[in-house]
């Protein structure tokens, strides 16, 4: 027994009727922008991990 259309199209439109566009498209940026952060803060963590690695390798040199 699966989902239909019908089944998403309605949780849709009651989602909508609930919060409203506008609350639904601020939401929605709020997630991208943590996306965005949490990408960034991944990446900064994995150059410290690697400035790390270095001045350990530079220093057992």
């Amino acid at each position: 027994m699966g989902i239909s259309f019908w089944q998403i199209a309605i949780v849709v439109v009651l989602v909508v009727l609930l919060f409203g566009r506008g609350k639904i498209s601020s939401l929605m940026g709020d997630v991208a922008k943590g996306i965005k952060s949490f990408k960034k803060g991944m990446s900064s963590e994995e150059k410290d991990d690697k400035s790390d690695s270095d001045k350990d390798s530079n220093s057992q040199s």
